[in-house]
């Protein structure tokens, strides 16, 4: 439960309401604490006088104060609803913005739908136990503070032996809520763990299909479904426990009250009406006592909640703009890896070893490898991804530590081997990184990665939304539209991760000769296994378990006996060929007269 003293760093920005709402709440609580006490001078007063006027006055008087108090519990209700939904929306927002500035190196090791969780349930019950449970909480401090007090005020003796009752479900109450957060916590990660399950089937649908493996898949789902509902059903057990003995000790202390209490009305220590006044504070007693169990079963699911959110928000990301970032200027292009190495957080094995490289403006640079190898671990140093572990990347001299990151990203433009595309307009995924962007520029961009003219048999054309990631497009298409988000940054540094490995040969011909205008003027770092690709390039780099071991031109590395001739005898021989036919088909097609 220490973990709901955090929730004070959210109120705080709320403090005058949540003030003002105690205050209404105090006034609730007094008018409650007044109406036995009428009652009790009726009975003493109006009864026993047969006074018609002074029952009267009474009943007028018991009619206003509950006008009164509705309407305070309007106000109060209202502005604690406003308070929790604000929380609510402020945390999702923080949460939100929070991950999004999280290191790769966190989205690596975490599972997205335990995120998707924390995010929308745990938040969740944060809303409701600041809307209801901590509105309840106070309230019924207030209530148990204001009847123990008249009740010792008027009859010390009584009220020690009707409160005897109470001090067992003061004991089981608290007990259960040391055990019920731990309880709400394995309900939250099976919760998550839900989420992530099918989170990752609703997103692999057709591989599960392609494979018939729906009913091991639906198994699955059960298993963890199953795990949900076991952790729920202990949190009910034990809920269970509190409610039966919260109403057979509330029953005995008005036993004891009626024995006792009769006893003194009979002896005349006691008035009938104090007696009923008495019993009515305990009656009233009795509701929040009641509601203690849900109480403590609310604020347990919240300080889940809290502990689960405040887990997110407690990390710091370990890439961010230091103290004194640098705002970069239009940069020429040179990168520069200084005795670079790198291994990932929890890896022993390095990913990156000593690298001393020199890349000059407008070169094209082609990394090639295995799978592993180390390629793009190395142009993620670039736009500052990940931190490297020794050693430095400069770009134009200035180290990518010391940069604004978002100066130095916006100079970068990268096309991943996932291309994903949001789900709105084609327009709008092309112009992602640039939202200013023109619509000149935008048709421009999908032009030059050979977009325009799928993009023109859409629909809708630029405004037609695609599919969740993209779905209702082809790879090639998805690719395209990639490349055009890229280009439209106009970036100094462009970075092409396998970026035509999911076009056919047709189209990538026709990408590499946009390219070929594109690349102009800025540096070009190509991850790729096309030799059309790699010929172009101003050197070439083979990479073997995180080490560059051998960097050249194509001309000079094929007259090497080492790594990239081989690759070369293996890959890319009949890529050669046909890219000989395809020049020689262009030769005949430029020498026939127009």
């Amino acid at each position: 439960m220490r973990s709901l003293w955090r929730l004070r760093e959210f109120i705080r920005p709320y403090w005058r309401r949540v003030v003002f709402s105690a205050m209404l709440l105090l006034g609730m609580t007094a008018i409650s604490l007044v109406f036995p006490y009428i009652i009790r001078q009726v009975i003493d007063v109006g009864l026993a006088n047969v006074d018609l006027r002074f029952i009267l006055f009474a009943a007028l008087a018991i009619l206003g104060l509950g006008i009164l108090r509705s309407i305070l519990a309007y106000g109060q209700r209202y502005l604690t609803e406003w308070v929790s939904h604000n929380v609510s929306y402020d945390l999702r927002n923080r949460l939100y913005d929070h991950i999004q500035h999280l290191p790769f190196t966190f989205h690596d090791r975490t599972q997205s739908g335990q995120l998707i969780s924390r995010s929308i349930e745990d938040v969740r019950a944060i809303e409701r136990f600041t809307g209801s449970g901590l509105p309840e909480l106070a309230r019924v401090a207030m209530l148990v503070i204001g009847i123990v007090t008249l009740l010792y005020m008027d009859n010390a003796v009584l009220a020690t032996v009707a409160l005897l009752p109470m001090l067992p479900l003061i004991v089981i109450t608290t007990r259960f809520g040391q055990r019920i957060s731990r309880f709400f916590l394995s309900v939250e990660n099976a919760l998550g763990e839900l989420s992530v399950r099918l989170q990752e089937n609703v997103s692999g649908a057709q591989v599960v299909r392609a494979f018939s493996r729906e009913p091991y898949e639906a198994q699955r789902f059960d298993r963890i479904n199953r795990e949900l509902f076991s952790a729920r059903l202990t949190v009910i057990n034990e809920f269970a426990k509190i409610m039966p003995t919260s109403h057979f000790l509330i029953a005995f202390a008005t036993i004891l009250i009626l024995w006792f209490g009769g006893g003194m009305v009979s002896r005349g220590e006691l008035t009938l009406g104090e007696l009923v006044a008495f019993n009515s504070y305990m009656l009233l007693l009795a509701e929040p006592l009641h509601i203690m169990g849900w109480l403590v079963n609310s604020a347990g699911e919240a300080s889940a909640g809290v502990q689960r959110t405040i887990e997110i928000l407690d990390k710091q990301p370990d890439i961010r703009n230091p103290p004194d970032a640098i705002d970069l200027p239009d940069l020429s292009g040179r990168v520069e890896f200084k005795d670079l190495s790198f291994r990932y957080e929890g890896e022993e094995r390095y990913a990156l070893r000593e690298i001393d490289l020199t890349v000059e403006p407008n070169q094209i640079v082609a990394l090639i490898g295995a799978t592993g190898s180390g390629k793009t671990s190395l142009v993620n140093m670039i736009p500052r991804f990940y931190d490297a572990t020794q050693g430095c990347v400069f770009v134009d001299d200035y180290d990518v530590r010391q940069a604004d990151l978002t100066s130095l990203r916006r100079q970068i433009g990268i096309v991943l081997q996932t291309s994903l595309l949001f789900s709105t307009t084609i327009s709008e995924n092309i112009a992602y990184g640039r939202p200013d962007a023109g619509e000149e520029e935008i048709v421009a961009a999908a032009k030059a990665a050979q977009a325009h003219e799928f993009i023109l048999e859409l629909p809708d054309e630029f405004e037609t939304v695609v599919g969740e990631r993209g779905v209702t497009l082809s790879g090639g298409q998805r690719q395209r539209a990639a490349i055009a988000r890229a280009l439209v940054l106009d970036p100094r540094i462009l970075i092409l991760d396998d970026s035509t490995s999911s076009v056919d040969t047709h189209t990538e011909y026709l990408i590499q000769r946009a390219l070929e205008r594109l690349m102009q003027g800025r540096t070009t770092f190509v991850i790729a296994q096309r030799l059309s690709t790699i010929r172009r390039a101003d050197l070439i780099l083979v990479m073997e378990q995180g080490r560059i071991v051998e960097k050249g031109t194509h001309a000079d590395l094929i007259e090497q006996d080492g790594l990239y001739r081989e690759i070369y005898e293996m890959q890319f021989r009949d890529q050669e060929r046909f890219q000989a036919e395809i020049d020689a088909l262009e030769a005949q097609m430029s020498e026939k007269p127009s």
